[in-house]
């Protein structure tokens, strides 16, 4: 009987490799933990249990970049203690390039790996641990199998001794602080929160929201949920689509904040302490909320075909910024000024400001819009003395270009259409029919088809091109003006002066100015003026003086006295006001009502 079998079982072998046939496997399995013990030394412990890994080694990787913050930051510096093992055995592992670890294991499917994260930067791009409470940026704390980031996982927080709260748009798996993930995406996009801190709650649109309040501010709870309500909502008629099926803000209220950055289901604000007490700063916390929620539709799911999947391990270029953030800029004021926070002439006024900030900086006849979107990785991230003369942000930049391109389609549909529904077009068309990001042209036609018309030389001169945006011509069609008038007639440095340690040094000379072409340089010590000592900023000073008058000016230069002499140049910046014509038409009058929603 046993040697029937054993042929019965050589024979069923020997079909299987005949027909190809092999024994089912099972699918590899990912668990991780996260531990911090000792949260005083800023030091994550992050276990990692791989099953099924059938090949002779597993390649592990960290990513160098967080989606949403577009600069290499190389998180692979904070790793330590990277180890492996198959049960007791310690398995042979490597480092093979800055951000892979190789562990073999021929004679194992399942191991574990261990490794230790430094965390102690605070913001909303990394990870931060202390004594009072931990942050997790996934990407600069998880990695990941090379061959495996489609891999649905579980992860189980561990908080330090004496905490009680985990917040995290991670969906509950079964066991107390333990999450699943759907792939290696939604885990490294899904921050958490652990300590603990205030947890709010609210619902809008049929969703609920999770507030997880880190840090001692003061502010009228209810006030703060209703008006954070009013927000989202405002935000949801945008594309009228809603996507979620729970949200979570994660908000660190700190000395100093930073901004925030956005994830498929959450967000995280940093923000100053103090931004609750005042009109100005809660009207700004109320921006970061309508910004950072908008990017739930613009950039996770509506989005340049660049941006997703993810390539962590380079730069994911694109020259769409301007849309994906630049836009997000412009729907936040509008849905701040929608849901009833800004009136409309305040909200002018605040475009009257981005106007001039931005036509104020030289580096806007350098640099367009889309390289400035391309360039993100090599300069917006990384900004020096004279960032201001050789580049634009695309956030800036960008808003204003979607004010304009909403009122050109408001315009051109005599009112019928506007920007929100390019936005509807494309969460419909490429995020849930196409199942992709939109391309350059492809934006460039969800424009042309919601207006009825292209506006191919628009784009050339003034999102690829250099150009002034036609503000005259467009706010026209609203019925509005952009009035301009010098800041100052008088002479200016046409640099920046620091006073720190006591010493007047030079920070940043203006394209073109006094300063740039009388040849002072940036880390020149001031300490003459046409002889006599300095012992404050000059700017003042020489802003009395008419355009043309020569000035002497002693510096040290490299611990050397150099003493220059060069004239005194004009004050070229401008203030621009958008101004109502005094009789507008019925036509205008259209165009302004839809645009500012004036009922």
């Amino acid at each position: 009987m046993k040697s029937f079998r054993l042929r019965r079982l050589a024979a069923l072998g020997l079909l299987l490799l005949l027909t190809g046939l092999r024994p089912a496997l099972a699918a590899p399995t990912l668990r991780y933990t996260l531990a911090m013990p000792a949260p005083q030394t800023h030091y994550f412990e992050v276990g990692m249990t791989l099953n099924g890994f059938g090949k002779p080694y597993t390649d592990l990787k960290m990513p160098v970049w967080a989606p949403g913050s577009y600069l290499v930051r190389e998180f692979a510096r904070h790793v330590e203690a990277f180890e492996a093992k198959a049960g007791s055995t310690t398995l042979r592992t490597e480092k093979i390039n800055k951000n892979t670890w190789r562990v073999y294991h021929p004679k194992s499917k399942d191991f574990t790996v261990r490794y230790d994260v430094y965390a102690y930067e605070l913001s909303v791009r990394t990870s931060f641990l202390d004594a009072a409470h931990g942050y997790v940026n996934g990407t600069s704390v998880f990695m990941y199998p090379a061959d495996g980031k489609e891999l649905a996982s579980t992860l189980q927080v561990q908080p330090a001794t004496g905490w009680a709260q985990v917040s995290t748009s991670l969906k509950p798996a079964g066991g107390q602080f333990t999450y699943a993930s759907s792939n290696y995406d939604e885990l490294a996009d899904s921050p958490i929160e652990i300590g603990n801190h205030k947890v709010l709650s609210f619902e809008a649109n049929g969703t609920p929201h999770t507030v997880a309040m880190f840090g001692s501010a003061k502010y009228d709870e209810t006030k703060v949920l209703n008006d954070m309500k009013r927000v989202c909502e405002e935000a949801h008629r945008v594309v009228g689509k809603n996507p979620l099926d729970r949200y979570v803000f994660i908000v660190h209220n700190i000395e100093r904040g930073t901004g925030g950055l956005e994830h498929l289901y959450s967000t995280t604000l940093s923000v100053s302490r103090n931004a609750y007490t005042t009109d100005a700063g809660y009207k700004g916390f109320l921006g970061l909320v309508a910004h950072e929620y908008f990017h739930l539709w613009n950039v996770k799911r509506i989005r340049p075909v660049a941006l997703g999947p993810f390539d962590y391990d380079n730069e994911n270029y694109t020259h769409m910024l301007w849309v994906s953030e630049g836009g997000t800029s412009y729907f936040g004021d509008l849905i701040v000024h929608r849901a009833g926070f800004v009136n409309p002439d305040e909200y002018l006024a605040s475009t009257s400001a981005g106007i001039t900030q931005v036509e104020n900086t030289p580096g806007n006849k350098v640099q367009s819009a889309a390289e400035s979107s391309f360039d993100a990785w090599i300069k917006g991230y990384r900004p020096n003395e004279n960032s201001n003369n050789t580049g634009i942000s695309y956030y800036n930049k960008g808003e204003l270009i979607g004010a304009m391109l909403d009122l050109m389609i408001i315009n051109e549909t005599k009112g019928q259409k506007h920007l929100d529904d390019v936005m509807r077009y494309l969460y419909d068309e490429y995020y849930v029919q196409k199942k992709r990001g939109f391309t350059d042209e492809e934006y460039q036609v969800a424009v042309a088809k919601v207006a009825g018309r292209r506006f191919d030389d628009f784009f050339r001169r003034y999102v690829y091109g250099t150009e002034m945006l036609p503000y005259d011509t467009v706010l026209g069609y609203a019925g509005l003006k952009l009035s301009k008038a010098p800041v100052s007639s008088d002479a200016a440095l046409g640099a920046t002066v620091s006073t720190a340690g006591g010493k007047l040094t030079v920070t940043s000379t203006q394209r073109n100015g006094s300063a740039w072409q009388g040849g002072l340089n940036v880390n020149d010590e001031l300490l003459a003026l046409d002889g006599s000592r300095l012992t404050e900023d000059p700017s003042k000073q020489l802003a009395s003086r008419p355009a043309g008058t020569q000035v002497k000016m002693t510096v040290s230069r490299d611990g050397r006295l150099k003493e220059l002499t060069f004239p005194l140049l004009a004050s070229t910046a401008m203030r621009y006001r958008i101004e109502q014509v005094t009789s507008p038409t019925p036509e205008q009058q259209t165009v302004l009502s839809k645009w500012l929603s004036i009922r």
